[in-house]
């Protein structure tokens, strides 16, 4: 690859092995047979489907290709998945290389910097699906020019969703300066002819994340990688288990990305199953697979990300995986053309939500300098993310579920809210009646956490 593509310097970095050139990586990706992830996500625009994706990831090679083969005969999914290992995902590459060597076994991912990118294109050409790259860095610059060598041709992360919800001391300052340089290497490609996906990860702490913080970061992280040339986004959100909320979540990106995004940028809408608490019977995980399938569809989702049964118990394996694609795969059937959502209520949702958004979001991307506006908002509140790790967010927000389950604003924190929508929150939570103290509101929390659990009786109210 041009030289110009790999700016990224670490004194705990492997040494940087010699990439292929500009040309070269672009036609590899083009040339061998596959769509890519951009062309996956358009065709199922295209042809109102919902493309389906499962998460998977092991630190040994020879493992890690005959998971992903499995995957790919036993389910035929539309993309497929690597993650990353938390070593590589901080940069301690060294560790991830040791363990790699010696026990890969003791990795929570693929550890691609380690492996190299030589090894990632052994991976792309053993299967028949384009592969995406998970992971979980607030600076993911090596790894980056690794999976585009790779032939990865989707990067998930942003320099907030990638951060704030899990490290604790990295400033929100280098993290964005980081995704920066991976956004206009994306840019780069773009050029060149390769349009690489690039998906923003609006889960975040995947626990009761209010569906309006989650499309405000989206939005943001968007508007700095269109910035730098990126043409491609996934914008994806967290399945909360309310029907008419997530629908609506969903409906919402496109007008979103209309009203803050250049016209020439593409944008899919993704839904990530439910990422709280899982069931821990087989029965009853499932039912809640095939809804989350069922609102991708009703929502209008470009991409699924599907879960497993085994949520519950722990690293789900390759049979599991399978099987939750193809229980995901049945909501695309045309036998299910009947299935609706009251569309008054979701109406409803969406309205408000698009304000609740606008509100977060004008102040950021009507600054001079959008990125310097998020970190100053993060420092005094203006933007949060609950349950955060990290101590560059307040994490004074508190959200509760309602008694239809929808996820609401229990404590608003210095989020510059509407007086209408915070009233609008704290009446469908019971909470107008004045102060409540804060063990009532953990207590409650503790139960919303658990809120499918308590819904198939798992565990008593």
């Amino acid at each position: 690859m041009n030289r110009d593509m790999y700016r990224f310097t670490d004194a705990h970095a492997a040494p940087e092995p010699a990439f292929p050139s500009l040309a070269e990586t672009v036609q590899f990706a083009r040339t061998r047979g596959t769509p890519t992830v951009r062309d996956v996500l358009a065709r199922s625009v295209q042809n109102a489907v919902v493309a389906i994706q499962p998460r998977c990831g092991v630190g040994g090679h020879a493992e890690m290709r005959q998971l992903l083969r499995a995957l790919d005969t036993g389910a035929r999914p539309d993309v497929l998945t690597l993650t990353i290992d938390s070593h590589t995902r901080l940069n301690r590459f060294a560790h991830a290389a040791r363990l790699a060597g010696t026990d890969p076994s003791m990795l929570n991912g693929y550890p691609l910097v380690a492996h190299g990118w030589q090894r990632g294109r052994e991976l792309v050409e053993s299967v028949s699906a384009p592969v995406e790259i998970r992971h979980g860095s607030p600076d993911a610059r090596l790894l980056f020019n690794v999976a585009v060598a790779a032939g990865a041709t989707s990067f998930e992360g942003g320099g907030i969703s990638y951060n704030l919800p899990y490290c604790k001391n990295v400033p929100l300052a280098h993290s964005l300066a980081c995704w920066r340089e991976v956004d206009a290497m994306t840019g780069d490609l773009r050029r060149a002819g390769l349009t690489l996906d690039r998906e923003l990860f609006g889960t975040l702490t995947g626990v009761l994340t209010p569906p309006s913080i989650s499309l405000a970061i989206g939005v943001i992280e968007a508007a700095l990688a269109a910035a730098e040339g990126v043409g491609c986004l996934s914008l994806s959100y967290p399945q909360g288990g309310h029907l008419a909320q997530d629908v609506a979540a969903l409906r919402a990106i496109p007008v979103l990305a209309e009203r803050y995004l250049p016209a020439d940028v593409e944008v899919y809408p993704v839904l990530h199953e439910f990422m709280g608490v899982f069931p821990g019977r087989r029965a009853h995980a499932e039912q809640l697979i095939f809804y989350g399938a069922l609102t991708a569809r009703l929502g209008g989702a470009a991409k699924l990300v599907t879960k497993t049964y085994q949520e519950a118990l722990g690293v789900p394996d390759a049979q599991a995986n399978i099987d939750g694609m193809r229980l995901a795969a049945v909501a695309n059937s045309p036998l299910l053309d009947f299935v609706t959502v009251d569309t008054e209520r979701v109406e409803e949702e969406l309205d408000w939500l698009l304000a609740e958004v606008d509100d977060l979001v004008a102040p950021v991307l009507g600054a001079a300098d959008p990125a310097r506006a998020v970190t100053a908002a993060f420092a005094d509140g203006t933007l949060d993310i609950p349950f955060s790790a990290s101590r560059y967010a307040r994490g004074d927000v508190l959200p509760c579920r309602d008694a239809s389950g929808a996820i609401r604003y229990a404590v608003a924190g210095a989020l510059p809210l509407s007086p209408a929508a915070v009233d609008r929150h704290r009446i469908s939570l019971g909470l107008a009646d004045g102060p409540h103290s804060m063990r009532t509101l953990v207590d409650r929390v503790t139960h919303d956490i658990n809120h499918f659990l308590h819904l198939f009786k798992e565990i008593e109210p």
